[in-house]
């Protein structure tokens, strides 16, 4: 595996005429950055004049390069993170922070950026990785997709009118075709489709966005700068031009509930034109606006360039999925060309990735504990605890919720938080009655069912508002008979047909009960009285769970159980008091099989109070050394983005934390999880 040393670049405004450049070096095998001397106190001074007017880009990248370069502070700690990289086999990924105190730097050229040993250029070397980076005020976590699972939908406009315009038309049918070929096994949609009639108007630019829900938007269509706004020339319905704004174009994809992790823009002059201030071009404002990943061009790009550079770049993407190295390449086969620099990145991605390989963190792993696991399946030796991310695919997520609540309730603390559910419900608490919360919850419900499964629905549920307990029982059930009719092996499924005698969950829905009763069985549902109100019949139990009759837990209540929902982070400190003090409070069923079978952990995240709080009370229970003897499996998708500062350090450490209870790691979603396991079933 390739390791990759980090270097960033800092520029910021010192006084009228100068900038300080600041260095900051993570190699490969420290968790601490590298501070180079008295680089803090190095400065440069640019004559923007001078580049602007500068129009070959091998005399502009000389200037540049001595600008920044001839400072011989700055040469030293460039070549110090080199040297280091190089020393430990590491590919040395450079990242350009151009702070808000100087937006003015943003419209220079930087990828022609020299390599000071040779002259040739920076930007093309595979060892050396350029992007610019750009924070963003969208802090809803990046999260990565399995590599199976990316889809792409490909955008071309040629409106009919072009030519009157004096821009040349565009290969519609070639277009599409290469970029089919180009991104190999990723399904690619297309506007418009192949023989059809739809026009690349921006309305059906969105509604395709919003119904595919692409990870990669590629995007082929003429552009211009107006002023300082960048203008994309899509097609209205009658196929003529359409000057679109591209700010419109950014608030129209911000207002997603699901955005693309890669956007591509070729379009001339994408990512501003050299002249005023480029970051109100399309690419910059894509990647403030939220966009991990935006591929732009920075001036008249021809058409030639782009055809000849992009096959390379999507076939080196679907080799590792790094974006800034993929791109490396593709500038270094188009080198020869004039325009080779134009093609700039934006990227908020500090992995620099948008996919990764579902698999165990120790690949060698994979076959004894599936043999181990599914062995464990067989003899009804297996327990699985199941988290809320499992239903994601159906009802979206908690973070979702989370984020209309802080809305609606005019959250005041950190943004980073606004999508964390039991943060944001505490807060909510201060002002609403605890009883307020089920009904919240219930209308969350309410709204992602309406906005999925609308057409299952009968009229009066589609009207009634607010729901009852019933009315959402009632309309969970017809939603997940439609959805489960498209996708007959979703995990909940794949659960129910192992047949086991319990099923612990902590989401607050009976979707693991349907699933059983879908098989044949008669389940037994029940829910921990962590407090005084929960009803004591809905809690107590009795019987000896079986395979026909199995037992299932609500660890953390059932939103048909009134006074048993655990939401608010109070709520979670009182439930761990709670069972910690009275271990009575949960069945001597349930507790047995946490040290005496394997366990299987799906739909969690690490940061996940549910998960938190359940590890927790599992490490306080008597006998959990006897969890040793048995094969432990947690399926954990890879590490968002924008909540760590280091993957590769974070995903080492969730590794080493797991495996000190003898529980392996699968990098990968439950439904990837449980497939494989399939295949030793």
């Amino acid at each position: 595996m390739t390791e990759y040393a980090d270097l960033e670049i800092g520029l910021h405004r010192r006084d009228a005429v100068s900038y300080t450049v600041e260095f900051r070096y993570n190699p490969p095998d420290s968790d601490a950055d590298m501070r180079f001397g008295d680089i803090q106190e190095a400065q440069v001074e640019f004559d923007l004049e001078d580049l602007n007017q500068t129009y070959v880009a091998s005399e502009y990248g000389k200037k540049l390069t001595q600008t920044i370069f001839g400072n011989n502070l700055i040469r030293d700690a460039f070549d110090k993170a080199r040297a280091n990289a190089e020393g430990k086999e590491a590919t040395l990924r450079i990242r350009l922070v151009i702070g808000p105190s100087a937006p003015k730097l943003h419209s220079l050229h930087w990828e022609v950026l020299l390599d000071a040993p040779d002259g040739s250029p920076l930007t093309t070397n595979e060892n050396l990785l350029f992007s610019r980076y750009l924070s963003s005020l969208d802090w809803r976590p990046v999260r990565l997709r399995a590599k199976g699972d990316l889809q792409a939908l490909v955008v071309v406009a040629n409106p009919s009118d072009l030519a009157e315009n004096k821009f040349a038309p565009v290969d519609v049918q070639g277009e599409l075709a290469r970029a089919e070929q180009n991104l190999g096994e990723i399904p690619v949609s297309s506007l418009p489709e192949r023989g059809g009639d739809v026009k690349a108007t921006l309305n059906n630019i969105v509604d395709q966005l919003r119904e595919i829900k692409p990870d990669i938007l590629y995007l082929v269509c003429h552009g211009s700068m107006v002023g300082d706004e960048a203008v994309l020339w899509l097609e209205n319905e009658k196929g003529k031009v359409d000057r679109v704004k591209g700010g419109e174009l950014v608030v129209r994809i911000k207002e997603l509930e699901s955005r693309p992790r890669l956007v591509v823009l070729a379009s001339c002059e994408s990512a501003g034109g050299g002249t005023g201030n480029a970051l109100s071009a399309l690419g910059p404002l894509l990647a403030e606006s939220g966009i991990p990943a935006v591929l732009a061009m920075q001036g008249k790009i021809t058409m030639q360039t782009v055809a000849e550079m992009m096959p390379i770049f999507f076939r080196e993407l679907q080799k590792d999925g790094q974006i800034d190295r993929a791109l490396a390449a593709a500038r270094g086969s188009v080198r020869d060309r004039s325009d080779y620099w134009m093609p700039a990145l934006f990227m908020r991605l500090k992995s620099g990735r948008i996919w990764y390989v579902p698999g165990y963190s120790d690949q060698d792993e994979e076959v004894d504990r599936g043999k181990s696991l599914a062995a464990a399946i067989k003899i009804k030796e297996c327990t699985p605890i199941i988290g809320p991310g499992l239903i994601e695919n159906m009802l979206g997520s908690r973070h979702e919720i989370a984020n209309r609540w802080a809305k609606e309730h005019g959250y005041p603390l950190a943004p980073h938080d606004k999508d964390v559910l039991p943060r944001v419900a505490q807060y909510v608490l201060t002002y609403q009655a605890p009883s307020y919360l089920p009904i919240a919850y219930r209308e969350a419900i309410r709204n992602e069912v309406l906005g999925s499964f609308q057409a299952v629905l009968p009229e009066e549920l589609q009207q009634a508002d607010p729901w009852s307990t019933e009315q959402v029982k009632a309309a969970l059930e017809l939603a997940m008979n439609k959805f489960w009719e498209s996708d007959p092996q979703n995990p909940y499924r794949m659960l129910a047909k192992m047949r086991l005698p319990i099923y612990i969950t902590t989401s607050k829905l009976g979707f693991i009960t349907r699933a059983l009763i879908a098989e044949g069985a008669e389940p037994v549902v029940r829910v921990c009285k962590w407090n005084k109100f929960v009803p004591i019949e809905e809690a107590i139990y009795e019987d000896q769970p079986s395979v026909e009759k199995p037992l299932v837990y609500h660890l953390f209540g059932n939103l048909e159980v009134k006074h048993s929902m655990v939401v608010s982070e109070d709520q979670y400190f009182d439930f761990l008091i709670g069972i910690t003090r009275n271990k009575s409070l949960i069945p001597t069923e349930v507790r047995g099989v946490l040290n005496s079978t394997s366990l299987l952990f799906l739909g969690f995240q690490m940061e996940d109070w549910e998960f938190r709080v359940f590890f927790r009370f599992l490490m306080a229970q008597e006998g959990k050394e006897m969890m040793m003897e048995y094969s432990h499996a947690a399926a954990q998708i890879e590490p968002a983005e924008d909540r760590i500062l280091d993957i590769k350090r974070t995903r080492k450490y969730l590794e080493k934390y797991f495996q000190r209870e003898n529980i392996s790691i699968f990098w990968g979603s439950g439904r990837e999880f449980l497939t494989k396991l399939q295949e030793y079933l």
